[in-house]
């Protein structure tokens, strides 16, 4: 840091002057406004815990600089919790670029989490990769994606016009997908039962999952400010068999409906099927999704239209908050949904 900075603690105090500066070097975010209660939302009712942040400043406290870890819990193949992080919110005011706060504030809060923490993910786009490697980060590759287009004709314009660089809808796209906000807002019924049953089957799985709770579900889709997730569910003797979570949003001209989650009682790929059907029935020109290789939507995915599409996906990087990732966390180590990389 430099001699004239120090770093602190962020405080919730500090929330509207980290609004105006993540404003301010990354716009307005994926709800196109950054607010007090997205920020609360997303940093300090998440039910993995509230995220750890510092702040760089100067002797007269203006702020040069944040760096806030997201914390995201995955369970082994044992049900073993790893406690984990996700770098997200990082900002540096221009007047105080190119002295190295990015990197500073960035191994300072890897410090401070490691003795709560063992793992360290994230998706960096290609500009920030590179920083990312230079600090001990490791890529593991591409997460794909998988598209099933709706609308062909205005898929092919949409696809042409995005290439071209013309053609952005600022307007949301019209979903007649029920909202997944009143649907919590019931309490729902059925669903303890069927993500412990899913919970029991995914033991058998070695790989790292999220395990998902009625109240992680709630607070990630039901509660998000300004994301507009729907839910798709399907039913068998009035018992709930699968819940589907994706929302709205426009790339570039294209309406696509970005289903993040998909989890059906085991064994049976017919009732993620029903899912991935509705969700290609949004109302939208396409959906897109990431099905994990193993699972009942990938299963169904390629009778029900989805295809996994060139040059789209995230790249995955990650470390430990004291050095370098063990060799056996590989990629295929990992059991994602859409919704535990999507950026928000």
């Amino acid at each position: 840091m430099n001699s004239d900075l120090t770093h602190r603690q962020l405080a919730e105090t500090d929330t509207p002057a980290v609004l105006e500066l993540l404003t301010a070097s990354l716009a307005g975010g994926p709800t196109g406004t950054r607010t007090a209660d997205f920020f609360a939302w997303k940093h300090h009712r998440n039910p993995f815990g509230a995220s750890p942040g510092l702040l760089a400043e100067t002797p007269e406290g203006r702020i040069a600089g944040v760096r806030l870890f997201l914390r995201w819990d995955w369970r082994d193949g044992e049900g073993r919790t790893v406690r984990a992080v996700r770098p997200v919110d990082t900002a540096t005011h221009p007047d105080f670029q190119g002295r190295g706060i990015f990197r500073r504030l960035t191994l300072d809060l890897l410090e401070q989490i490691s003795p709560d923490a063992e793992l360290v993910f994230n998706t960096p786009n290609g500009n920030s990769l590179p920083g990312y490697l230079k600090m001990g980060w490791r890529e593991l590759g591409r997460v794909p994606i998988a598209l099933r287009v709706a609308r062909p004709g205005a898929f092919a314009r949409g696809a042409r016009a995005a290439l071209a660089r013309r053609g952005a809808v600022r307007t949301a796209p019209r979903c007649g997908v029920p909202s997944a906000a009143a649907w919590f807002a019931t309490t729902p019924k059925g669903l303890p039962e069927l993500l412990a049953e899913r919970a029991a089957a995914d033991l058998a799985d070695p790989r790292l999952a999220v395990h998902r709770t009625p109240e992680f579900l709630a607070w990630r889709y039901g509660d998000a400010p300004g994301l507009d997730y729907r839910v798709l569910t399907c039913e068998r003797g009035g018992e709930l068999s699968g819940v589907a979570f994706g929302r709205p949003r426009r790339r570039g001209p294209l309406a696509e409906f970005t289903l993040a989650e998909v989890i059906v009682r085991p064994g049976d790929p017919g009732y993620a099927a029903l899912l991935l059907r509705g969700a290609a029935a949004a109302a939208c020109d396409h959906a897109a999704t990431h099905l994990a290789p193993g699972t009942e939507a990938a299963a169904a995915a390629l009778r029900c239209g989805y295809l996994t599409a060139p040059r789209t996906g995230m790249t995955l990087a990650a470390r430990t908050p004291t050095g370098p990732l063990p060799a056996d966390r590989t990629l295929d180590a990992w059991r994602f949904s859409l919704g535990d990389l999507e950026v928000f």
